[in-house]
C-alpha cells in the first residue's frame, strides 16, 4: 500500500510499541519472556522463562487471559487487543505465579477507499446526528445534545420528519438500531437505553449498561446486538435481556482505533465512525481487526459552513439499493454513496 493511501490510518491509530512490562519476581527474578519486540494475529508466542539464579524448576504451565495454553501456542483463532498470560511456576517445593500483558495486533494492512455520490438528499440541520439506519425500508435517526435529544422516522428523499418523539431533557441521545420490530436507542453518559415499538415509537422498556459506561453507537447482525462504547472497544448484547456477553477490540497492525462511535452493519462487516476524524473503519467482527478504512473527510466542504458544523456522523445501508448513506452532525445533506477500492 503506498503512503497516500495509508495516511488515514496513521492518523486515526494510537501506536503501541511493546508487549507490557515485564513484571519480573523481586525475590526470585523469574519473569516472562515473549521473544519478541511486536505480537501480530497468527503469530507463535515461543514462552520462556527467564531463571537468573538457576532455580531448579521442575513444573511450568501458561494461560492466556484464563485459558490454558502450551508454550509454543500460535496465535491464531482469538480476538486482538490487549491480554493477560500468566506463568505458573513450580520449583523445589514453592509456586509462584508470573504475570505479563501482551497486545496482539491485526496481521494484514487495511484496504483503503473512497466513495462515489451517487445521490445527494436534504438533511435537517438542527439534528446533531447520533444513530442512523434503515429498516423495511425506512430511514430512523436519533439526535444528541441535552434538551434537544429526538427519535425520529424520517423521508430520506424530502427530509420530512414522518413521526419524532423528543427525549427526556436529562438525556443525550447516541446511536440506534433495529431488530425484529423493536428499536433499541442509547444514551450517552446516563448509562441508560431505551426499547421501542418500531412502529409506534412506544417506550417497552429500559436497560441498563454492563462494564461499558458509555453509550456511544449500535447495530446488529440480526441475531446479536454491537455497542460501542467511545474507546477501542465493541460490546456484544443479547437481544432478549441486554446483558453484555462479550467484546472485541478494534486493532490495525498498527495499534488500537479508539473513539468507535455510530455503527452499522454491513455484509458481515462492523463499519464504524471515528469521532472527530470524519473517516469509518470496517471491522472485522471476529476478531476486531480493521479490514479497510474510507475516507469521507471531503464530504464536510460539501454542506452549508455555519458555526454549529460538526463531524462527519451517521452511517446507514440500504440492502435493496445496495448503497450507504451518511451525514454528519448539523449537516443540511445526506449523502448516498458508493465506497470503492483505490
Amino acid at each position: 500500500m503506498r503512503l497516500h493511501k495509508y495516511f488515514i490510518i496513521l492518523y486515526l491509530s494510537v501506536f503501541l510499541t511493546n508487549c507490557g512490562d515485564t513484571n519480573a519476581s523481586k525475590q526470585t527474578g523469574l519473569a516472562i519472556n515473549l521473544n519478541t519486540k511486536s505480537i501480530l494475529l497468527g503469530d507463535t508466542l515461543n514462552l520462556t522463562i527467564s531463571n537468573p539464579k538457576k532455580l531448579n524448576i521442575t513444573d511450568i504451565s501458561y494461560q492466556l487471559d484464563g485459558k490454558p495454553i502450551n508454550k509454543n501456542t500460535v496465535l491464531d483463532h482469538i480476538t486482538l487487543g490487549e491480554k493477560s498470560l500468566t506463568a505458573t511456576v513450580k520449583y523445589d517445593d514453592k509456586t509462584e505465579t508470573l504475570t505479563k500483558t501482551l497486545t496482539v495486533y491485526n496481521n494484514v494492512i487495511p484496504e483503503y477507499y473512497s466513495f462515489e455520490i451517487v445521490n445527494t438528499y436534504p438533511h435537517d440541520i438542527t439534528s446533531y446526528t447520533q444513530g442512523l439506519e434503515f429498516y423495511n425500508g425506512e430511514l430512523y435517526e436519533s439526535t444528541g445534545q441535552y434538551k434537544e435529544s429526538k427519535l425520529r422516522k424520517v423521508n430520506f428523499e424530502t427530509g420530512d420528519v414522518i413521526k419524532n418523539i423528543n427525549l427526556d431533557n436529562k438525556y443525550f441521545g447516541e446511536g440506534l438500531t433495529v431488530l425484529n420490530d423493536k428499536l433499541y436507542q442509547l444514551t450517552w453518559r446516563a448509562e441508560k437505553g431505551f426499547v421501542y415499538d418500531v412502529n409506534t415509537f412506544e417506550k417497552q422498556t429500559t436497560f441498563s449498561y454492563g462494564k461499558s459506561k458509555e453509550g456511544w453507537g449500535i447495530c446488529n447482525d440480526g441475531k446479536t446486538l454491537y455497542k460501542s462504547d467511545g474507546t477501542e472497544k465493541i460490546w456484544f448484547l443479547n437481544p432478549e435481556n441486554l446483558t453484555e456477553t462479550n467484546h472485541i477490540e478494534v486493532y490495525t497492525e498498527k495499534g488500537k482505533i479508539p473513539s468507535l462511535n455510530e455503527l452499522e452493519w454491513i455484509d458481515g462487516k462492523i463499519f464504524a465512525n471515528i469521532y472527530q476524524r470524519n473517516g469509518v473503519v470496517i471491522i472485522n467482527p471476529k476478531n476486531g481487526g480493521v479490514e479497510g478504512v474510507i475516507d469521507f473527510k471531503p464530504l464536510k466542504k460539501l454542506v452549508t459552513q455555519h458555526k454549529e458544523l460538526d463531524v462527519l456522523n451517521g452511517i446507514a445501508y440500504h440492502p435493496q439499493r445496495k448503497t450507504i448513506f451518511v451525514t454528519g452532525k448539523n449537516w443540511d445533506k445526506l449523502f448516498e454513496v458508493k465506497i470503492k477500492k483505490r
